[in-house]
C-alpha cells in the first residue's frame, strides 16, 4: 500500500470561522475547511445531516449486528456480513491505513456522532442504539457495499438490481469548443446504499466537487479545477466459487483430506418484546475462503479479490487531489479498488479509459470462471492480481473519444484500440449490447460535440433494439399477422422509437420485448452479434412467428389492463417519490437505451422509477471549468427534507442544475450555513 501523500498547492477561501459548510438551495454541502482533519467532521456532520438514519443503519448492518438491533428481518445480512468477516478484516484494515488517513476517518465519524448529539430529535431512535460509530464502521461499511455487493454481488431483496452505468470522455479533436469533456452517469438503484451523496470537498491540498455512494467519507467521482472521473461497473469477475468434495468432517485438496478452518458465533435476534435471542452462526472456511452452503456431500466456498488492500478510500482521496494525468495515474498504479472502469478528461486535454480493479491472476480458463471451478487442488486457486500494466488502457485514441456502458473494454472507442487476443481470455468477455451500442453511434456520429449536445445526448431515449428489428417485424406482422398484430403494426410505425414522456408506442413495444423474450428463449435474431461487426449486430428475427405471436400477446397484454397500444410512455410510467407524481422519460437499459430508468410495478397497475439514472455530472474542462449536475432523488433521505424529492422535476424534464462551486456563485445560492472556530 503506498504511504505517502501528495501535497498539493491549491487555493483554499477560508471565512474567518475556519471551517464551515454552506448549504445550497439545491442541499449540496460545500464545505471549506482548514485542515483535512477539519474537513473529515465537516463531511461527516454533512452526511448525518442529509442520510442520518440511513448511514447509522447501514453502519449497524456492517457489524453484523442488524438483527440485535432491528430483529429477524436483518439476520440473513448479518450472516453474510460475518461469514465474509467483514468485521473483524475492518478493524485489521484501520491498523493498516496511513496515520493521516487514519486522522480523516476518525474525524469523518466523529462528525456523525458530533451531529447526532446535537440534534437528538432529528435522528430516528430505532438507530441511535448504532452510536457513537467510528472509523472501523467506515471501513467495514465500504468493504460490504464495494467487496461484498459490488464485486461479490449479492441481491438485496425488494431492489431493482441491476448496477450499470454510462461514462464519455471527449477529446478536444471532438469537443467543438476544443476542450475535453466528461459524462459521469452511474445507473443504481435509487435506495439503501447505493444512493449517492453529492458534496464539495475543500481544504489546504484538495478542491473536488462530486459524488460518493452514502457513508462513504471520500467522493468516488468528482472533478477539480484540472481533471475528472468517473466510473462505470466493468465486465469484471473478481469472485470466484470453488465447489468442494466433503470427506471425513473435512474437504479433498490434493489428494488428501483437509480439515475446514471453523469458527463459531453467537447472532442476537431481537424479538418483537424486545428481549434477545441467541443464534449459533458456524463459520467455516478453506484454503479459498468462507463456506457459502454445503449440500449433496458438497461445499461451495468462494474468493473475493482485493480484501487484503487495506487503500480504497485514500486512493479515490489521493485522486480528488491530482493535478494533471501524470499524478492522477501515479494513483491509479497502486491499485486498492478492486473494480470498476474509470474514464477521465483533464484541462490539458487528455483523456483515458481504464479497466480497473484487482483481476485475479487465474492459472488458465477464460470468461467462464463465473461459473463453480473444482476446488479439490492448487490447479484452480489463484493467489495473486494483475498489475497495473496488464489492465487494458486506451490514452487519447485517435476518435477523439471514449465511451463505456458496462460493455468490455475493446468497444471503449472505434476504430478498436485493443485487441482482445493479446489479454488473457478471463480478463473480460466480449460482447457489445445495445445500450453501449447507441453510445458509441451518438459519439461517432458528431464529429464535433458542443457542451449542450452532450447534455441532450445524455438525455436521449431513442431505444437502439427498436432501431434495429422494427424494419423486420413490421412488414412481418402486416404479411403474416392477425388483426391484433396489423393494429400494433400501425401504432409501431408511427411511433418516434423513443420513450420519452409523450411517446406512444413506447409501451407497447416494451410490452412486446418482454413477450419476444420470453416466448423466443433467447434465440432472439437472425444475426448473432459479431465482433466483426460489433455495431450492427445482432440484427432480423430469428422466427418471425414467434415475434408475431409475442407482438399479439403484448397487444392482448395491454387490452386487458384497458390501455390504448397508443398510450403515452408518461401516462404509465411514473417518477413518484415522497408524494412527487409526475411523467417519466427513459427506460430500462436492455432496450438499447442511453437513457436508463429501472421501474417496478405499482399498486395503481401502473409503474415508477426505482432505479437507473443517480447521479448526473457533465464537465468541461475550460478555464474555469464548466459543470452541470443533477442526482435523480435528490441529496438527502432524511424525514421531512425538501431535498428529498426536489430534483426530480429537473429529471422529468431532462434537466440538469448549475453546478455551483466558487464562494461568489454558492453565497448567491445559500439556503444556511454551519460554521467552526
Amino acid at each position: 500500500m503506498r504511504r505517502h501523500v501528495l501535497l498539493l498547492a491549491l487555493p483554499v477561501a477560508l471565512s474567518a470561522a475556519g471551517t464551515e459548510i454552506l448549504w445550497d438551495t439545491w442541499g449540496v454541502p460545500h464545505i471549506f475547511a482548514k485542515d483535512s482533519a477539519s474537513l473529515g467532521r465537516a463531511y461527516g456532520w454533512a452526511q448525518a445531516e442529509s442520510h442520518g438514519d440511513l448511514v447509522l443503519r447501514l453502519y449497524g448492518q456492517a457489524r453484523g449486528r442488524g438483527a440485535e438491533y432491528w430483529g429477524e428481518k436483518h439476520l440473513d445480512t448479518d450472516r453474510w456480513v460475518r461469514i465474509n468477516g467483514i468485521p473483524q478484516r475492518a478493524r485489521q484494515w484501520y491498523k493498516q491505513q496511513n496515520t493521516a488517513f487514519r486522522g480523516y476517518l476518525e474525524a469523518f465519524a466523529a462528525g456523525i456522532n458530533d451531529y447526532a448529539h446535537e440534534n437528538p430529535g432529528r435522528i430516528d431512535a430505532a438507530v441511535k442504539v448504532v452510536l457513537p460509530v467510528d472509523a472501523v464502521d467506515v471501513l467495514a461499511h465500504v468493504q460490504r457495499v464495494i467487496h461484498y455487493s459490488f464485486v461479490a454481488r449479492p441481491a438485496p431483496p425488494g431492489l431493482w438490481t441491476p448496477a450499470g452505468s454510462n461514462a464519455w470522455a471527449i477529446g478536444p479533436k471532438r469537443s467543438a469548443g476544443g476542450k475535453a469533456m466528461l459524462l459521469a452517469n452511474p445507473h443504481l438503484p435509487w435506495s439503501d446504499y447505493f444512493l449517492f451523496y453529492e458534496a464539495q470537498l475543500t481544504a489546504p491540498g484538495v478542491d473536488a466537487y462530486g459524488a460518493a455512494l452514502v457513508g462513504f467519507p471520500v467522493l468516488g467521482i468528482a472533478f477539480n479545477d484540472r481533471l475528472g472521473w468517473t466510473l462505470t461497473v466493468n465486465t469484471y469477475d473478481g469472485q470466484d466459487h470453488y465447489e468442494l468434495a466433503l470427506a471425513e468432517g473435512g474437504y479433498r485438496w490434493d489428494g488428501k483430506v483437509r480439515p475446514f478452518e471453523q469458527e463459531e458465533q453467537l447472532v442476537k435476534v431481537k424479538q418483537a418484546d424486545g428481549t434477545l435471542r441467541d443464534e449459533k452462526l458456524v463459520i467455516k472456511r478453506s484454503v479459498h475462503g468462507p463456506v457459502l452452503e454445503e449440500k449433496g456431500g458438497k461445499a461451495l466456498a468462494h474468493r473475493v479479490a482485493g480484501i487484503d488492500q487495506p487503500g480504497m478510500l485514500e486512493q479515490w482521496w489521493d485522486m480528488s487531489r491530482a493535478r494533471d494525468l501524470r499524478e492522477f495515474e501515479a494513483v491509479l498504479k497502486r491499485p486498492q479498488i478492486p473494480m470498476f472502469t474509470v474514464m477521465y478528461a483533464d484541462q490539458d486535454g487528455h483523456i483515458l479509459h481504464l479497466f480497473g480493479g484487482r483481476t485475479p491472476l487465474r492459472p488458465q480458463g477464460d470468461w467462464n470462471w463465473g461459473r463453480a471451478v473444482p476446488g479439490d487442488s492448487a490447479a484452480t486457486l489463484w493467489t495473486a492480481t494483475h498489475p497495473y500494466q496488464d489492465l487494458p488502457r486506451v490514452l487519447n485514441p485517435p476518435s477523439g473519444w471514449l465511451q463505456n456502458a458496462n460493455d468490455p473494454p475493446w468497444t471503449t472507442t472505434f476504430p478498436v484500440a485493443l485487441d482482445p487476443g493479446k489479454f488473457p481470455p478471463y480478463m473480460a468477455s466480449r460482447s457489445m449490447a445495445f445500450r453501449p451500442q447507441r453510445s458509441a453511434r451518438m459519439l461517432d456520429e458528431d464529429r464535433s460535440i458542443t457542451f449542450e449536445e452532450m447534455i441532450a445526448y445524455k438525455h436521449s431515449t431513442r431505444l437502439e433494439l427498436a432501431d434495429r428489428i422494427l424494419d423486420d417485424l413490421i412488414p412481418a406482422a402486416r404479411q403474416s399477422g392477425g388483426a391484433n398484430a396489423q393494429r400494433a403494426a400501425q401504432v409501431l410505425e408511427a411511433w418516434d422509437r423513443a420513450a420519452d414522456t409523450g411517446s406512444r408506442g413506447a409501451v407497447l413495444f416494451w410490452t412486446f420485448a418482454q413477450e419476444w423474450n420470453r416466448r423466443s428463449k433467447g434465440n432472439l435474431f437472425a444475426v448473432p452479434w459479431s465482433e466483426k461487426s460489433p455495431r450492427t449486430t445482432p440484427d432480423g428475427l430469428a422466427d418471425p412467428k414467434v415475434a408475431i405471436e409475442a407482438l399479439e400477446a403484448a397487444v392482448s397484454r395491454l387490452e386487458g389492463s384497458k390501455l390504448a397500444l397508443d398510450v403515452a410512455w408518461g401516462d404509465v410510467v411514473r417518477f413518484r417519490r415522497g408524494g412527487v407524481d409526475l411523467p417519466a422519460n427513459g427506460a430500462p437499459g436492455e432496450l438499447g437505451v442511453f437513457r436508463v430508468i429501472g421501474f417496478t410495478p405499482a399498486a395503481d397497475g401502473r409503474f415508477q422509477a426505482v432505479g437507473g439514472d443517480s447521479y448526473v455530472a457533465a464537465v468541461e474542462f475550460g478555464k474555469p471549468v464548466r459543470a452541470m449536475a443533477v442526482l435523480s432523488y435528490g441529496n438527502a433521505s432524511q424525514p421531512g427534507s425538501k431535498h428529498s424529492t426536489d430534483q426530480l422535476a429537473l429529471v422529468a424534464r431532462q434537466q440538469m442544475r448549475p453546478v455551483w462551486r466558487t464562494r461568489r456563485e454558492i453565497e448567491a445560492h445559500l439556503e444556511s450555513r454551519k460554521q467552526w472556530p
